[in-house]
């Protein structure tokens, strides 16, 4: 199996954080300005811990 390159893994891991950033403003939070921005908080926040917990290594 072969490696994947740091650099190819961390843009991976960016896309798919914005595709469910987008996804969950466009079908939960469409009309709810303070509600989006807490979750869109929350899911970076999250990412973050992912990423710097088993991504980032």
């Amino acid at each position: 199996m072969k490696k994947v390159k740091p650099t190819a893994m961390n843009i991976a891991s960016v896309v798919i954080f914005a595709i469910i950033l987008f996804a969950v403003d466009l079908l939960f939070l469409r009309h709810l300005f303070w509600e989006r921005l807490f979750v869109n908080i929350g899911i970076f926040l999250v990412y973050l811990v992912i990423f710097f917990k088993f991504i980032n290594k």
